[in-house]
């Protein structure tokens, strides 16, 4: 019996169906850059996908942020489960650098997109039903990339994919698990909270300049991980469709995206309820990375945290959890898939 289990154990590493979602190794971490069409307008968009190596350890300069990882290379042996990452508002996917180059280095394959029209470099789209309804069709778009390209594909799980949302990309996360927007909830939320200038820049009327468009979900999403959630557009029956698990974390102090009418209200209403996290006194902007020196003295306002918060502390626990999570999540689905595949 033993020796028939140490066989299993051995065929189940050396198998190239195997899920692996902790590593045996220590890895590290490559990446690789994935440039496709935006679904919007058919122009280029970009993402950054990071995943476990078995290459010497690297740091690379990405924009205006440092990263532990090195650009393309080697792959380590091995299926992964995929997710996606979408930033909020006029941001960028790197400022969670930390936490997709943690989660490759546990075995995820993480894919880091830059929103088109809404991210730090280009504000065109903010405000607009093309930027609430493109955000989750570029989403699936870059799955689609992912899924397609030749250096990734032969190491990702399809059957295994969650997505991770901060504050705006919570609610693109959130129609893409089958919410349903709902505008007039935000015109209502603008009238009572007018000076809410990050939800109500253009009071609480989004800008029409497209009507052809409609929240579309997307049924290979498995799993959220919502932090500082932007999410007052949904009522408990526009999120009657959201069926997957969430982890929701947001801080007390959070004054940009008010927790009793986003993440508070959001873990009441979901059909089933999420793991629920609140950090004491953290604000909107501890969810990003750990700032080094030199950004701590440009910018201040992302970088500083209230007394006794600890940005480095969170985050650790936040990597465990989000690990924890994704496995316990996708694992079942994987699984699933290698099933599927053993009877092609």
């Amino acid at each position: 019996m033993v020796r028939t289990c140490a066989l299993l154990m051995l065929f189940l590493a050396c198998s190239p169906w195997a899920v692996q979602a902790e590593p045996s190794l220590h890895w590290s971490v490559g990446f690789h850059r994935l440039t496709f069409l935006d679904p919007l307008d058919d122009r280029p968009m970009h993402a950054i996908a990071f995943y476990p190596s078995t290459g010497k350890e690297g740091r690379s300069t990405i924009g205006a942020y440092q990263i532990d990882a090195t650009q393309n290379a080697r792959i380590a042996m091995g299926r992964y489960p995929l997710l996606m990452l979408s930033h909020g508002n006029t941001g960028t996917p790197l400022a969670l650098h930390d936490l997709a180059t943690a989660l490759a280095r546990k075995g995820f394959v993480v894919v880091a997109v830059l929103h088109p029209g809404d991210n730090d470099k280009d504000h065109s789209r903010l405000g607009t039903l093309s930027n609430l309804y493109g955000r989750p069709m570029q989403i699936s778009a870059a799955i689609d990339a992912t899924l397609q390209d030749i250096r990734l594909s032969p190491y990702v799980l399809p059957d295994a994919l969650g997505v991770i949302g901060y504050s705006a990309g919570g609610e693109t996360a959130l129609i893409l698990a089958g919410a349903q927007p709902d505008l007039e909830r935000l015109r209502r939320y603008c009238q009572e909270r007018p000076g809410d200038r990050d939800a109500c820049t253009t009071q609480g009327e989004l800008i029409a300049d497209r009507d052809d468009l409609a929240p579309v979900a997307d049924v290979r999403v498995q799993a959220l991980l919502l932090l500082a959630p932007l999410s007052l557009m949904f009522g408990r029956q526009t999120l009657a469709d959201v069926h997957v698990p969430v982890l929701l974390y947001s801080g007390d102090g959070d004054k940009l995206v008010f927790p009793d009418k986003n993440s508070d209200a959001l873990a009441r209403k979901l059909p089933t309820a999420p793991e629920f996290k609140v950090i004491p006194g953290a604000g909107h902007f501890v969810f990003m990375a750990p700032c080094t020196d030199e950004q701590m003295a440009t910018m201040p306002g992302l970088c500083t945290d209230a007394e006794g918060v600890d940005r480095e502390d969170i985050h650790r626990d936040l990597i465990d959890e989000a690990g924890r999570f994704f496995r316990q999540s996708l694992i079942n689905s994987a699984h699933n898939g290698l099933r599927t595949a053993d009877h092609r």
